[in-house]
């Protein structure tokens, strides 16, 4: 069968490529076209566009590339009417990926399933009537999301499990033999303990993160050494600026690496957070904004859910500290970060990591979407 995938974004290309990869356990004529990344071309098929050229997020810099995201949908759009596949598989990156699935449908070109669920519980919660007019199968990653599609909004989802957590258990039991390698290649000591900076994976995000992130920092650098995770897709030399001044060290996609050595860490919303937790690496969820007061005010008004990580929202409750908009200050990171090196508050992190992890469960996500998926076509 042939499958068409759409992944924006450097998690959705890690997310994908899993997931093509169990397609072909599952299909031996399997045949790939995407939009996505260097992983997904890993496992074969043709890459349309790189997700570096998609990944435009906040509403200042959509509207500055608003011609070529508009292009860029056009290009997808036509590029599968002509290749005619057999299902399209959209991964995440709604804004984009609803306006794809709307195509198809009402051209009526072949099943739409999405993998990875937009997070409309969080806001945009009327993109429900667009899915379930567009999407034919929902798969969902994050054990909530099961009673909002299908409680509140009588639209039937499966839940397939985490592929996070998968993929993070089956990194740290190869790290023993990666460990050595990984201090010698980045030139950092073992002398000291690592605090790890996560910035985001596109430019606006650590444009807003990084500078503040460093500054905080600065004071551990005489005990600890300060390591920022450099964003597949985003080049090295974006970070270089940042850098001056401070004695931070920078490493470029050793993300997880760098999860298994920290001691602590200063992360940036999304996926990376619960990478944090499945990492046992204590943290606190940093998101500047602009005008904070604002954004702060509405956040409260606008966001349908109490909290914007995924460890927070995984546990229903507080287990991580989050400083956004109005909170996001200096003062209240060194205070968050201090708590983490050195108190009590440590120990109950990771009690509540625990948690977070038995919410998840034990399913395999890839294996579990490419079963499901291949019987669903297989019937059609």
């Amino acid at each position: 069968m042939r499958y068409y995938l759409i992944a924006g974004e450097a998690s959705g290309d890690l997310h994908a490529s899993r997931l093509m990869r169990a397609l072909k356990q599952h299909d031996n004529d399997a045949q790939f076209r995407f939009y996505g990344g260097d992983l997904m071309q890993a496992e074969g098929g043709t890459l349309v566009k790189h997700y570096r050229e998609l990944a435009y997020m906040g509403f200042i810099p959509v509207l500055l590339h608003l011609r070529t995201i508009l292009q860029n949908m056009k290009r997808c759009k036509h590029d599968i009417m002509k290749w005619q596949p057999d299902v399209v598989i959209l991964i995440d990156y709604p804004g984009f990926n609803l306006s794809i699935a709307k195509y198809v449908k009402s051209n009526a070109i072949c099943p739409v399933f999405y993998y990875i669920s937009p997070k409309i519980w969080a806001w945009k919660e009327h993109r429900i009537k667009n899915i379930k007019r567009d999407v034919d199968e929902l798969f969902s990653i994050l054990p909530f999301e099961v009673a909002f599609f299908e409680q509140k909004h009588h639209y039937p989802i499966h839940y397939v499990g985490n592929p996070t957590k998968e993929e993070v258990e089956a990194f740290k039991k190869t790290w023993h033999m990666e460990r050595d390698c990984f201090y010698h290649h980045n030139c950092i000591s073992e002398e000291k303990p690592i605090i790890a900076l996560l910035c985001g994976s596109r430019r606006q995000e650590i444009k807003d993160n990084l500078p503040a992130m460093l500054q905080v920092t600065d004071v551990y650098s005489d005990r600890f050494t300060i390591v920022i995770a450099g964003a597949p897709g985003i080049e090295p030399e974006y970070y270089q600026p940042f850098l001056k001044g401070h004695s931070a060290k920078y490493i470029q996609c050793q993300t997880y690496g760098l999860l298994c050595e920290a001691r602590a860490a200063l992360v940036t919303s999304g996926t990376a957070t619960l990478e944090a937790a499945l990492f046992d690496v204590p943290q606190v969820v940093c998101y500047e904004t602009p005008l904070p007061r604002l954004v702060g005010y509405l956040r409260k008004k606008l966001l349908k859910v109490k909290y914007i990580s995924l460890v927070n929202l995984i546990a229903d409750r507080e287990i991580v500290r989050e400083l956004v908009a109005d909170s996001f200050t200096l003062s209240n990171m060194k205070r968050e970060l201090e708590a983490i090196l050195y108190g009590c508050q440590r120990e109950e992190m990771l009690k509540g990591y625990k948690e977070v992890r038995q919410c998840l469960g034990n399913e395999c996500a890839p294996e579990n979407a490419a079963c499901i998926m291949t019987e669903l076509l297989k019937k059609d």
